[in-house]
């Protein structure tokens, strides 16, 4: 396989990945082409790369910017802006994780809080509900907890020291 074939399987399937993830199909085609490029890219030859519009390589990139994985960059000479991606894998991962969490996780425990909390002495389908939404509350506020603990344990210094002895 030639590397610019390769290149845009790698860009393509990145691209599908992210629509499962929950993120949009280019959002997550520019990420990956940013990802793999040695140098920062250009709007435009983003643009030109992915065959899209400038409104929605600005929208994009403004997005991924916004959670802390592509960087704006500046050269000398250079009018034009260009931008790079985060490309230690494990400082990735610890952005999206925390990303996720403040976008999806804390906004789904604020309604499960909510609506377990009701009066449920009425029916035996209100103590019912309540008692489901309360578990489920539960569970999700362990599993964030999880997420924050293993997140911040690679911010301390014991912490890295024990993933550097894992590798």
């Amino acid at each position: 396989m030639e590397f610019k074939e390769a290149k845009n399987k790698f860009v393509q399937t990145w691209g599908a990945l992210g629509s499962q993830w929950g993120i949009n199909k280019t959002m997550a085609q520019i990420h990956a082409l940013l990802m793999v490029s040695n140098e920062p890219i250009s709007m435009e030859d983003v643009m030109e790369e992915l065959q899209i519009s400038r409104g929605n390589a600005s929208m994009n990139l403004r997005a991924l910017m916004d959670w802390g994985i592509v960087y704006k960059e500046y050269k000398a000479g250079e009018r034009r802006e260009f931008f790079t991606a985060e490309k230690n894998l494990d400082e990735l991962a610890v952005k999206i994780a925390r990303e996720r969490s403040k976008r999806e996780i804390k906004p789904a425990l604020k309604v499960l809080k909510e609506v377990s909390s009701i009066d449920s002495n009425a029916t035996e389908e209100e103590r019912h509900f309540v008692d489901q939404t309360t578990k489920l509350y539960d569970f999700v506020l362990k599993a964030d907890n999880m997420l924050e603990k293993a997140t911040e344990f690679k911010d301390n210094w014991l912490g890295r020291l024990v993933i550097k002895i894992m590798k």
